[in-house]
Order: C-alpha cells, then sequence, then structure tokens
C-alpha cells in the first residue's frame, strides 16, 4: 500500500486505525483494522477548525479513492470540512476478516468506526451504490450527529413488482458469481468501464490496487451476494429498516445522479425523491454510475454545504395572488383561504356554464380539409370532468407524473385538463426532440403514467420508459397485452361517466403553488431541460398573453405551435390544430392553415417561422374561399426563431388585416417582449439614422410583456457575463435578464442549472445575450453560448447574421468561432439560395458578398463556407446549431472532409 502511488491522494490522508467490534459476525473482543482517507490531521497541523465531518462510504467494488476530491476540496476551503472516507472491512486496503458480513454488520461496523473515531457531529453522509444503503443505515442510527445526506447513484428499495438490474441477475447467478467476482478481477473491470469518459489508466490501476488476487477480492463476491433480491433474502428486513427510517431523517439532502447507469437507473431515484421530497436534485446528464468521477461532485457539495440551513433557490419574485372574489366570478372555491388564483382552467368551465356553452371550442382537421372532430364548450368540461373521475380512480392524484404523448388536438387538450385539475403533474415532451433526446427526457422525468397514441406506447415498450401505460383508444387484448397497456381514455372516460362513480366537485382547485407541469426545451442549446411550471405560474402566463395580446374569450385560435394549441382553453378562444405534422412546422401548407382558419372563422393565427416560410411557398394552391378566410385573420403571431422583417412583410401580402407580432420567449418564460411589424420597422428607421441610443446589431424583438422586467449582465472580454448587479442602461451588451410572475418555478431535477439561473436574486439568468435601446426595447444578439471571442474583440452573432440574410442567394447564415478562446476566428456558414451541391468553402465571389455584409455590421469575417443546408432544431426548424456547425467548421478548415454539418 503506496498512498503516492494514487493519482489525485495526498499520502498524508492514509491512515488505519483498529477498531472494537461489535458486530454479531465477530467474536466479542475482535479489533478489526480499517483504512482511511482522512484530512483531519491536515486540517490541524494547518490550525484549521472543521465546519464539520463529511462521512463517506463507497459501493462495490470501489474503495475511499473515489472520495479524494472531495478530500482535497474540504482541505481547501475558507471554512473547511473535514472528510473521513473509509475502506468498508474486507474492501479497499482495509483489514480481509474472513467472514461474511452482511448488510446490518456493515451498518453496524460503520457505528463502531464512527465511535472509536469520536465523530460527535455535525456529520454529512455521503454514499454511493451499496454504500449509500450502508451510510443511510449509519444516518437513521445516529440523528443526534446527523446533519444531511448526500447521495450518488444508490437505491434503498427493489419494487416487488420488478426485478433487480440485468448486470446484477448476471453477477449473482450460480454459475457466474464466484468466477465472475472473486476467482477474477472480471466485475472490477466491468464496473471501471462504466466511466463517462473512460477512466484513465492511472485512475484505473489506482482503482484495481486493492484487489490483485483472489484472496483480497472475497469481499467483493460477497456484497453482490448480499445484494437483497427478493423478500426471502437474509438482508432484506434490514433493507426495508433503512428505507422507511429514511423518510424521517429530517436533514437536509443532496442527491447528485449519472442517468447513463445500467443498475441504479433514475426509477431508483424516484423512489429516493418519494422518501426525501425536500432533497436538492441533479441529474448529470451524460454521466453514469460512476458519477465521482464523470463530473466534479465536489463543488456541488461544498456549495451545497455552504448554503444548508437556507433556502438555496431564491425564487422570482411573485406579484400578490388575487382576491378570492376573483375566483368566485370563475365559479372556483380556494382549498385555503388568500392562497387561490383563478386556476388555468376558469375561462373553459364559464363558457361551458354560461349561453356559448354549444359553441365549439376545440376541434382538429382532417387530411382533407374538413372537421375531424370538435367539442363543444359544454362537451370539453362534460369530457374533462368525466377523464378527472376515471384517471381518479385508475389511481392518477395529487404529485402523479403524466407523460402525455398524444398529439395536439380533442384528446390531448380533454386529458391536459383533467389531470391538472386532479393536481396531477404533466409531463410534455414532443417528439420534435427526436427519438434519442425523448428518450432521455421521458426516463428523467420518471412519470408514474405515461398516455399516449399508439406510436409513443410501442417506443414505451421499445425503449424501456417508465409509467403505467394508458392508450388513448381502446385497442385489441393483443395489442394491448403486447404494449403492457393497463387501460383506454375512452374506457375511463366512460368509467367516469357511470353514476356509479361519485362526483368530484369542480370549486376544489389544487394548490396554486403546487407543481402543475414539467415543459421540455427544445434541446436546440444542449439536452433539452424539464421546466417545472406551479398552477400559479400557468395560471400568470395564461393572464400575461390574455393582456399583451388581447386575446379574450370568443377569439378563434388556429394553432400551429403545440403550446398555444394547450392554452387555447384557458384563454376562452376556440382553438384548431391545423393538418400538419406537429414535430416539423415546415409541414404546415397554406391550404391546411386556410381550411383550418375557415373550420373557424378564426380571429388569430400562431405558427413559428418555419412554418410560415412553407406556407408562403405553397401559396399558390390557395382557393379563393382559403384567401377569403386568411384575409379575416386579425392578429397573427409568430415565435420559436427570429422572424425576418422581409418574411413578415410577405405573409402581410397573404393576410392583410392582420396585425403582425413577434413575441420573444423561451419555455422558461413565455412571452417577455412582444413586438408588430411596424414597430420592428420603426426600430430598423431608427438603427439605420442612429436616432436613438443602442438601437440596432440584433433582432429586436420590443418591450417587455405585461408584468415583465428586463435587465442585463454586461458581457466581459473572455465573452462570459460574470457579474451579479442588473444594467438597464441602453447600448451595454449582456445576459438577459428577466423577472415577471410567469417564470419558470424550477429546473427539473436540476439543481445545479436552476442555481445557476437564479443566482442574481429575483432575475431568470435566460442564457440569451442581447441589449436594451433608449426606447426600451430588447434587441437579441444570439446565445452566450455562441459568443465568439476574437482577438480584441467579442462578437455576438445575430447581427452579422441578419446583415448576410439580406443577401438574394443566402439563406440562413450561421456565424461561429474557430479556435480556443480569446483567438478564435469568425466563420459565417450560409445556406445558399439555391443549395449548393456540396458543403464547402464558399465560391470567391460569394464570399467576398458575405465579407462585405459582415464588415458593414461591424464584424470582421475570416473564413466563409456553404453548406446546402443549416443543422436545426427539429422542434422549430428554425434555430441553427451553432455548435454544431462551428465543430464542423474546425474539421473543414482543418483540411478534413467536407461532409454536411
Amino acid at each position: 500500500m503506496v498512498a503516492a502511488d494514487w493519482p489525485g491522494v495526498d499520502p498524508e490522508w492514509s491512515r488505519e486505525i483498529d477498531v472494537a467490534s461489535t458486530s454479531a459476525v465477530d467474536e466479542p473482543g475482535t479489533v478489526r483494522r480499517w483504512h482511511l482517507l482522512d484530512n483531519g490531521a491536515q486540517l490541524t497541523r494547518r490550525g484549521l477548525t472543521p465546519a464539520g465531518t463529511l462521512l463517506c462510504v463507497h459501493g462495490n467494488p470501489t474503495w475511499s479513492y473515489l472520495w479524494r476530491t472531495l478530500l482535497g476540496a474540504g482541505s481547501d476551503l475558507a471554512h473547511p470540512w473535514r472528510v473521513v472516507a473509509v475502506d468498508q472491512l474486507d474492501m479497499g486496503f482495509s483489514e480481509r476478516t474472513g467472514t461474511f458480513r452482511r448488510l446490518e454488520d456493515r451498518i453496524n461496523d460503520l457505528g463502531d468506526l464512527t465511535a472509536a473515531l469520536g465523530l460527535d457531529g455535525p456529520v454529512v453522509t455521503v454514499g454511493h451504490d451499496w454504500g449509500g444503503v450502508i451510510s443511510l443505515g449509519w444516518a437513521v442510527a445516529h440523528p443526534q450527529q446527523l446533519a444531511g445526506v448526500v447521495l450518488t447513484n444508490t437505491a434503498v428499495h427493489q419494487p416487488s413488482a420488478s426485478r433487480i438490474p440485468p448486470a446484477l441477475r448476471l453477477a449473482l447467478h450460480p454459475a457466474v458469481h464466484r468466477w465472475g467476482t472473486t476467482t477474477s478481477d472480471t466485475f472490477l473491470r466491468v464496473t471501471h468501464s462504466l466511466a463517462h469518459p473512460p477512466l484513465a489508466a492511472d485512475v484505473r490501476s489506482a482503482f484495481m490496487a486493492p484487489y490483485r488476487g483472489a484472496d483480497r477480492r472475497a469481499g467483493v463476491g460477497n456484497f453482490v451476494a448480499d445484494i437483497p433480491a427478493d423478500a426471502s433474502h437474509p438482508s432484506f428486513p434490514t433493507l426495508s429498516r433503512v428505507a422507511e427510517g429514511v423518510r424521517g431523517l429530517g436533514v437536509p439532502a443532496l442527491m447528485l445522479w449519472g442517468p447513463r447507469d445500467p443498475i441504479f437507473s433514475d426509477r431508483y431515484l424516484k423512489d429516493l425523491i418519494s422518501r426525501l421530497p425536500d432533497a436538492k436534485v441533479h441529474r448529470f446528464e451524460g454521466a453514469g454510475h460512476l458519477v465521482a468521477e464523470d463530473r466534479d461532485i465536489a463543488a456541488p457539495v461544498f456549495e451545497w454545504l455552504a448554503e444548508r440551513g437556507r433556502d438555496s433557490e431564491h425564487g422570482l419574485q411573485r406579484t400578490d395572488a388575487p382576491a378570492d372574489r376573483q375566483l368566485l366570478e370563475y365559479g372556483a372555491q380556494p382549498l385555503e383561504a388568500g392562497t387561490g388564483v383563478p386556476p388555468l382552467w376558469a375561462p373553459l368551465t364559464a363558457l361551458a356554464a354560461g349561453p356559448a356553452a354549444g359553441d365549439t371550442a376545440v376541434a382538429e382537421m382532417a387530411a382533407d380539409g374538413s372537421v375531424a372532430r370538435s367539442l363543444s364548450w359544454r362537451e370539453l368540461e362534460q369530457n374533462i370532468a368525466a377523464l378527472a373521475a376515471g384517471l381518479q380512480e385508475a389511481g392518477v392524484g395529487h404529485g402523479s407524473r403524466v407523460s402525455l404523448m398524444i398529439p395536439p388536438g380533442v384528446d390531448l387538450t380533454v386529458v391536459l385538463y383533467a389531470c391538472l385539475r386532479l393536481g396531477a403533474v404533466v409531463i410534455v415532451a414532443d417528439a420534435g426532440l427526436g427519438t434519442r433526446g425523448l428518450s432521455r427526457a421521458v426516463k428523467g422525468a420518471t412519470p408514474d403514467f405515461l398516455i399516449g397514441i399508439d406510436k409513443a406506447l410501442a417506443a414505451a415498450s421499445v425503449l424501456g420508459w417508465p409509467g403505467r401505460r394508458i392508450s388513448v383508444r381502446d385497442l385489441p387484448a393483443t395489442r394491448r397485452r403486447l404494449l403492457a397497456v393497463e387501460t383506454s381514455l375512452a374506457a375511463l372516460r366512460r368509467r367516469g361517466a357511470s353514476p356509479e362513480l361519485p362526483c368530484r366537485d369542480p370549486a376544489l382547485v389544487p394548490d396554486p403553488d403546487a407543481p402543475a407541469a414539467v415543459l421540455f426545451t427544445s434541446g436546440s442549446t444542449g439536452p433539452a431541460k424539464g421546466v417545472l411550471y406551479t398552477h400559479r405560474q400557468l395560471a400568470a402566463m395564461r393572464d400575461t398573453v390574455a393582456a399583451t395580446l388581447g386575446i379574450r374569450p370568443g377569439a378563434r385560435l388556429v394553432a400551429g405551435f403545440a403550446p398555444f394549441a394547450l392554452l387555447g382553453p384557458a384563454l376562452g378562444a376556440v382553438s384548431v390544430t391545423p393538418a400538419m405534422d406537429v414535430t416539423m412546422p415546415r409541414t404546415l401548407t397554406a391550404s391546411a392553415l386556410a381550411a383550418a382558419a375557415a373550420a373557424i372563422d378564426a380571429t388569430v393565427i400562431f405558427a413559428s417561422p418555419a412554418a410560415l416560410r412553407n406556407v408562403l411557398a405553397t401559396q399558390g394552391g390557395l382557393s379563393r374561399t382559403g384567401h377569403q378566410a386568411l384575409g379575416r385573420v386579425e392578429l397573427l403571431l409568430s415565435a420559436g426563431a427570429p422572424v425576418p422583417e422581409p418574411l413578415l412583410a410577405e405573409v402581410q401580402r397573404l393576410l392583410p388585416r392582420a396585425s403582425l407580432h413577434t413575441p420573444y420567449g423561451m419555455t422558461e418564460a413565455l412571452p417577455v417582449t412582444d413586438i408588430s411589424l411596424e414597430q420592428i420597422r420603426a426600430a430598423g428607421a431608427d438603427a439605420a439614422a442612429g436616432t436613438v441610443a443602442g438601437a440596432g446589431n440584433g433582432v429586436c424583438v420590443g418591450w417587455p410583456v405585461h408584468g415583465a422586467c428586463l435587465a442585463v449582465i454586461p458581457l466581459a472580454a473572455d465573452g462570459t457575463a460574470p457579474g451579479n448587479s442588473p444594467v438597464t442602461e441602453a447600448g451595454v451588451t449582456g445576459e438577459i435578464l428577466v423577472s415577471a410572475p410567469h417564470v419558470k418555478e424550477a429546473y427539473d431535477r436540476l439543481w445545479l442549472t436552476q442555481r445557476e439561473s437564479v443566482r442574481t436574486a429575483g432575475w431568470h439568468r435566460t442564457g440569451d445575450v442581447g441589449h436594451l435601446d433608449a426606447a426600451g426595447r430588447l434587441w437579441v444578439e444570439g446565445r452566450l453560448v455562441h459568443v465568439v471571442t476574437a482577438p480584441g474583440a467579442v462578437v455576438t452573432p445575430v447581427g452579422a447574421e441578419q446583415a448576410i440574410e439580406r443577401l438574394d442567394d443566402v439563406g440562413m447564415a450561421g456565424v461561429v468561432g474557430v479556435g480556443q478562446s480569446g483567438t478564435q476566428a469568425v466563420v459565417a456558414v450560409v445556406e445558399t439560395v439555391p443549395p449548393v451541391r456540396r458543403a464547402g468553402p464558399a465560391v470567391p465571389h460569394l464570399a467576398g458578398r458575405v465579407r462585405d455584409a459582415a464588415r458593414a455590421a461591424g464584424v470582421s469575417v475570416s473564413a466563409v463556407l456553404a453548406v446546402p443546408s443549416q443543422p436545426t432544431d427539429i422542434r422549430h426548424n428554425a434555430k441553427i446549431d451553432r455548435t454544431r456547425l462551428s465543430s464542423w467548421a474546425s474539421k473543414v478548415l482543418a483540411g478534413g472532409r467536407p461532409g454536411t454539418p
């Protein structure tokens, strides 16, 4: 044992201690020798007093080396922590006892050790794998010393209806167990291979060091054999006792999780959250079983410790709750006096009980332009009430997570509002994320129920998505069994409408501050993030849209964008979904849009820029009736990506009576600002004339919406926004901040991301960059992660991209940085019109014109590349993936084969 050979370990930490054993497996008077990594002596030598002790317990087949980053970080803090990382008996460099130590013995062993060390508290336990169970067992037995718990990829409960993970079943198989865990080092090597990225050779060697030779691996085999696979196992009662004891710990908890884990998947995280509901949780997307190796866990652990005992998530300021009188006007009663806001569905309920009850409320279109299906306000209310009753009987209730995988239309509207009324949390992750992104989102959200069309249910079966499955329509018995479907929405509606079920009081509404929905971002700048909204925030979103855009009950909305299809009934607006693939906005044709508009005599249209482009491209097929229907539209909304003024001008000719608006927002806050076509033109004129300070360089997205405030955190020379003092001075470029009643509650199970987004108290940091002008308008210049740091200059991409896109032979343009931060070359990648046959360097005459256009916008372009089409996000078909584009451009400029970005 040579501590100097272990990368990342200070030899001073390594120590041994003799401990009197009280374990039933040992004879009375037995003394066991333990090995520890302990920075306590080092802190004493430096004259430092620790704030407390981290008691770190490894799993199988690792050892105390797993916690080396905590030891190093704990020693260097201004307010240091003692870190005691143990090698369990028969593991690491601790004594090989020759006994079979079960879970109860190991919990007892840890208690013997802490007694010998004299750990009086405050103690925060840290555990991984089966060390998590053992650390929690110690925590339950030592409440007086316990100050908190940290858990990484572990489990305390095996659901009776499911088997243990396949990898563990294999390791337990009699034909494999001894050879795989003890005779050979296979179990170790397989475990080490779970690191993402792979372990460095010297780190892998350090993890192997205590287990070289079969005689050193008996504990590895015994640990596997002690896995309580079912209730008959000797350690099952102890595991159950620990699992139930965790519920009463009453201390702060932090869970850091690697979801890419074939052993402790997200279902075990879900169980732990149910036992420690107030825990801070962060899932490191892409990390796996060895999350402490895959990601830096030391920084979040010590940040959490620094904030322990106070609220670490400073919520955005909210407006005062409306008086109960408003609830009464909508026919609803708050569950608790003074806490209510009109629920999201209040306008719907009012219309269903009023003179417009028989009018169409929601409709969906068929491919031939006819109305495929519709419900009146009364029928919609009745369907929602019946389905809510059926879902409640099936087990859906307050806090249940329900994943909805249904295209926008009648069915999705009914089930969404039924779930919200029950206090369930709806999970909305659309197919626009792509198969991989969608699967990642659903697994991470761990729904209790998954309600979907046949295609979604088939995907759930193949990809292993969690949740009890409910189909939209009744399925044949064979298919129902094949897809593991329990029931259908149709059956639940029938059951809910039957007189046998007691009627649910429609005046009861969920707590306004209870979770209501998890909506996933588009994933255009990294893995899609779940965004958690409360009922209060969804209601505030409804009220903001109504106040800003003037959409009131009686409006008639064509929703070519899924979120607005769902918001229609909440606004009291008749809503129709046109015939299109909502996961591909550019599939919306002019004829389909016109047919939907004609079906309800639409006054409002919402469509993404990509959808509008295809509508314009296909307008030649419009009939006279279609033109007339579009000619009656009063308001058009387009968002999801920048909307060029020339595109809006063309749309204006198609919708001559409509006021065209391009709200700016994001999944975390929708909308944030609003601007009309006339105001866009005025902003452009101000920028050209230089008459308004700060006008120009970017997309003008207008003024803050009702109830919202805006500011920026100025950019530093390295392209980051490190400050914490909001600025509203005209012309200062920085990260855009927003404060509003309808801003999200939190990122779901992304504590670190949430913490960063609210580190400026009272504001949400959007990740977008831009500036305000002297007229109070916001100009968006791109994403913070896409800022280019050229020599002596920080370049935001959107202003130059807009200038380049004004060229006749350029469609979409992307400006990216290539090279090291601070010395990056600015590269323009253009989608040509017509498309080039092959991606690569642009022809000289085009490259020259692109450089001139960028130079006019104040940006010096080093290279120009041309592509047939830009890589865009699936949901909007409009957001360029600049990260991917930059990587591709780097390869091309380095002499690699162009291929496609």
